[in-house]
């Protein structure tokens, strides 16, 4: 219970902050010397080039056959030459299922503690972890330390509260009696909640740890075991974490092989080997719609999934067309586009935007948006770090093939990085499309590209955001309204298209952002995915409530 009691007032905090939903952060997000050390940042990268070349040593599970691995600066487009030990699954497997036998018996109180505790020792290894996504990811310094590092703490720590509190919901125990006229029955009964079994945590290349902790610690708070399996680009910042959890785990007592490391590469995935294999019972996943569904329709599997959607902007009214296509610019320019929560359609009426000066038409927002990229994409200060790099060649292509497919309003190009000057980079693309063109917009675009849509109305603005996340998905929207009415209206349809609309923002707030704590991000109610972290069913169905009952000795 040490460990409990040490961390017992932040669980405590952290689970009124999951009902309140009011802001909460356990982890400061700004890389402050007064917060981390004065050495905190020099060291985290001292620590991360360390690993360059390297075999990654630290994990403490057994059974490797082999060393492996295939990351890529997107920044350097250099190899980092870090090898991780390369399991077989079925050693996965059978680890994994022998340390089900004692972690599953663990009291919840010690598995929080433990969860906790390691959560602790992550959180000094931050500024390395921002680096080694820097490097895997492309995402700029700022992103990469507060995503995954803070952010994914947070996210992980709201898991542990809502994994906490679903286990205490009901009694353990209970005496109960049934009145019977003149005599009563009378029984004992007793609840257990019993873990499902082995988890894996399929990650993504772009958030590789934002998007994997909250289904990990959901896991393993719910006495799961779990092996995670990081997308092969992006493996250090993961196995960073995996290896804390295994030291935390192993000085308590416990067996580290609790959560493993899974490594494959490209010509080589094991995905697949872990998802169907029988023991394995719950999966979560980040990625593609095709991999996704495929994982979905497992059977004997509990699944959960982040997968690809269509995010959209609606505009009918705003009081400052500037600041409006000022905010829109920054989210599309943010990690060049590369979020999940990132805009891609933006609808606009072929009668134009009504502001208090009169209306803002078709072809002068267009030029707004271009404008303000490009006062952005200019700014040699800020552009290196807002855009940071494209993290596969991929993305990259995708670019120049859009720039065919309609209207070109604004052109990609290469951004200079003083920095990086080998950085993968590239600034939005913008087009002007038809609303006819379903072909192109009705499907997720991933990176730095626009397309503005001219619509009839509103209504039709309204109707085609809607379709689009009810056939395709979408994890965000963003709207732009000053009529109460409008705004219902798009709240109204959005919600029955299971997608969470951001209204009106303008400022140091943009439709990508998610907050722990207060935001479920993704809704489960769309194709986009079918979980929302972090709800009640995002935790109770990795458990089973199961009850026990014998005449009570009187």
């Amino acid at each position: 219970m040490e460990l409990f009691n040490k961390y017992k007032n932040l669980l405590e905090t952290a689970i009124k902050a999951v009902h309140e939903r009011t802001f909460f952060a356990a982890f400061p997000e700004h890389p402050s010397p007064k917060i981390y050390g004065e050495t905190a940042d020099e060291e985290g990268l001292q620590n991360y080039e360390s690993h360059l070349g390297k075999q990654f040593d630290e994990l403490l599970q057994e059974g490797a056959t082999s060393w492996s691995g295939s990351e890529e600066s997107p920044y350097l487009k250099e190899s980092l030459n870090i090898t991780y030990p390369v399991t077989p699954v079925e050693v996965l497997i059978d680890n994994s299922e022998k340390a089900f036998e004692q972690w599953r018996k663990v009291t919840l109180e010690r598995r929080a503690g433990i969860l906790l505790e390691s959560l602790e020792q992550i959180k000094k290894r931050f500024f390395e972890i921002a680096y080694a996504t820097m490097h895997t990811t492309g995402q700029g310094y700022m992103m990469a330390f507060q995503a995954s590092g803070p952010h994914a703490a947070d996210r992980a720590l709201e898991a542990v509260a809502a994994g906490y509190e679903e286990l205490k919901r009901f009694p353990r125990s209970a005496f109960w009696v049934k009145p019977m006229g003149k005599f009563n029955i009378q029984l004992e009964k007793e609840w257990r909640a019993v873990s499902k079994g082995i988890g894996v945590v399929i990650g993504c290349s772009t958030f590789p740890t934002w998007n994997s902790v909250p289904g990990l610690f959901a896991d393993l708070i719910t006495g799961n075991t779990a092996i995670a399996k990081p997308h092969p680009g992006a493996v250090l910042p993961m196995a960073i974490v995996v290896a804390e959890i295994q030291k935390t785990l192993n000085n308590n007592g416990f067996d580290p092989h609790v959560c493993q490391l899974a490594i494959d590469n490209e010509t080589a995935l094991i995905s697949k080997d872990l998802a169907e294999n029988d023991k394995v019972k719950v999966i979560d996943f980040t990625g593609n719609s095709e991999f996704g569904a495929y994982l979905e329709n497992l059977k004997g599997k509990q699944v959960f999934t982040e997968k690809t959607g269509v995010n959209s902007v609606i505009l009918d009214s705003v009081d400052d067309i500037d600041k409006v296509a000022a905010n829109l610019s920054f989210a599309l320019c943010l990690y060049s586009g590369q979020m999940c929560t990132a805009p891609q359609n933006f609808y606009v009426p072929e009668n134009g935007i009504s502001t208090p000066e009169g209306k803002v038409t078709f072809d002068e927002f267009a030029e707004k948006m271009k404008e303000h990229i490009q006062l952005l994409t200019g700014n040699s200060k800020a552009a290196p770090f807002v855009l940071g790099a494209i993290q596969n060649e991929k993305t990259y292509k995708r670019l120049a093939e859009v720039e065919q497919s309609g209207k070109l309003l604004l052109k990609s190009t290469v951004l200079d990085n003083p920095m990086f000057k080998n950085a993968r980079t590239a600034t939005p693309v913008v087009l002007e499309v038809k609303a006819e063109d379903k072909d192109l917009y009705g499907q997720e675009l991933f990176g730095p590209i626009a397309l503005i849509i001219k619509t009839k109305n509103t209504d039709h603005s309204i109707e085609l955001a809607k379709e689009l996340a009810m056939t395709q998905g979408a994890i965000s929207c963003g709207a732009y309204t000053t009529d109460p009415d409008v705004k219902e209206k798009i709240a109204d349809q959005m919600a029955l298209a299971a997608t969470p609309v951001s209204f009106n923002l303008t400022g140091a707030i943009y439709m990508n952002q998610n907050a722990g704590f207060s935001d479920f991000h993704v809704t489960g109610g769309n194709p986009a995915g079918n979980a929302s972290f972090t709800n009640p069913e995002y935790i109770i169905k990795r458990f089973t409530w199961v009850g026990h009952r014998e005449p009570a000795q009187i």
